[in-house]
């Protein structure tokens, strides 16, 4: 694929925290000393098998340098620690952004922005540490459908047997493959910011392979159930205002079937105090690469 790179308008500076014993990835566009009570921290969270410089773009389009942002590779992804177990559990997810926040902001409350599986891991946090939290920004983390209790003994079962499979994430023989595939997965991605993501979310190995900079194990499935009753007990302590911005091209369905139809969403949603909603237009699930413009507008808007 021949294609110009993307240039980087704000590019990140590097930094690596140790966080519940293992070592992390920031990435960081400003300096600390630029936080404010007006312009407080704003973190930023990334989703499922993607990495903290997806965040690249809208980081460029909010075209503000008196911001100080930070976001971070959760996890077994990007260049942060693998967790070392089986699977990976949601509520590390949670430890790891709470241990984060009394690293980089102890005693402030943070703007806190969350995409997709991120998006779920800060409206939980936000209703169980609802004061840490000045104002909250999902983006498309709709949650998942609700499961009942006799889905528990198979979903055990099928996590056992696939504790004894081996998992495995393609390897490429090019960044350009790498490219390729984050275009095949997001058609919207343009070949520039392909390649210029490619070397963020993959590494060259020994043999001159890019590996995918993900464990594995994340393709495991989680053997605890998830319960509808428990999120929305929590989405309903959210006290800071919050935004929720969706892509006018994202179907649910398509994830879950009639499992989580629209409807459960929107129940969901409603029970969060004090929400405002956009929905971006020739936009999916990455909106925040398909219209960073667009998006960066609105959350200028938001948080000021």
């Amino acid at each position: 694929m021949d294609a110009t790179t993307y240039t980087a308008r704000r590019p990140h500076q590097d930094r690596f925290l140790t966080i519940r014993g293992l070592r992390h990835h920031l990435l960081q566009w400003g300096e600390m000393s630029q936080v404010t009570a007006d312009e407080p921290l704003l973190v930023m969270l990334h989703g499922w098998m993607d990495v903290g410089a997806s965040f690249q773009f809208v980081v460029d389009a909010l075209n503000d340098d008196s911001r100080c942002i930070v976001a971070m590779d959760w996890r077994g992804f990007g260049l942060s620690d693998n967790g070392g177990s089986d699977s990976y559990w949601f509520p590390d997810y949670l430890g790891d952004l709470d241990a984060l926040l009394d690293q980089i902001s102890p005693e402030a409350p943070v703007d806190l922005l969350g995409h997709s599986m991120g998006g779920n891991v800060v409206m939980t946090y936000a209703g169980v540490r609802p004061k840490r939290i000045r104002r909250l920004i999902n983006l498309e983390g709709f949650g998942m459908p609700d499961m009942r209790a006799e889905l528990a003994p198979k979903r055990l079962g099928d996590w056992l047997d696939e504790l004894k499979t081996p998992q495995q994430l393609k390897p490429y023989d090019s960044l350009a493959g790498v490219a390729e595939r984050l275009m095949k997965t997001n058609a919207r991605l343009s070949p520039a910011k392909a390649m210029w993501l490619a070397p963020h979310w993959s590494r060259e190995d020994k043999d001159g392979q890019w590996i995918i900079l993900g464990d594995p194990a994340h393709k495991r499935m989680n053997p605890i159930l998830y319960r509808k009753a428990e999120i929305v007990a929590g989405w309903a302590r959210i006290e800071a205002p919050t935004l929720w911005i969706e892509g006018d091209s994202t179907d649910i369905t398509k994830w879950w079937g009639n499992r989580y139809p629209r409807a459960d969403f929107e129940e969901r949603i409603g029970v969060v105090p004090k929400l405002t909603r956009h929905t971006l237009t020739d936009a999916g699930h990455m909106l925040h690469h398909d219209q960073p413009e667009a998006l960066a507008g609105h959350l200028r808007d938001f948080i000021g």
